[in-house]
């Protein structure tokens, strides 16, 4: 990641198509080591491509790729979608009267006695 960010600075500083020198001098200035097997690897794949074009291409991967919450892994994993949904609504009710319990228990004391 850190040589795609230098990559990225590089080009918003105006240089179209930055070198490996480039990138370690950006890696370089923050204090961050440069793996130079990573650095040209990264810069052979993006050699001849415009940043902007591979931007929104890896937007439209990313817009392909489920970002649910974690309820939806839970019905996943139950296997069954519609008993899921009410066991779980159960469970959020048996944590609210839990908490309410808890909360009306001052043990005596007051903050306005």
């Amino acid at each position: 990641m850190k040589v795609v960010a230098a990559y990225l600075l590089a080009v918003l500083g105006g240089n179209t198509c930055p070198s490996a020198e480039d990138v370690k001098n950006i890696l370089g200035s923050v204090g961050a080591e440069a793996d130079e097997d990573k650095i040209e690897l990264f810069l052979s794949e993006v050699k001849g491509k415009d940043i902007t074009e591979l931007i929104a291409s890896g937007r439209e991967k990313l817009a392909s790729v489920p970002s649910g919450g974690g309820g939806a892994v839970a019905v996943a994993a139950t296997g069954g979608g519609a008993a899921a949904a009410p066991a779980a609504a159960e469970t959020k009710k048996e944590e609210k009267v839990e908490e309410k319990e808890e909360s009306d228990d001052d043990m005596g004391f007051s903050l306005f006695d």
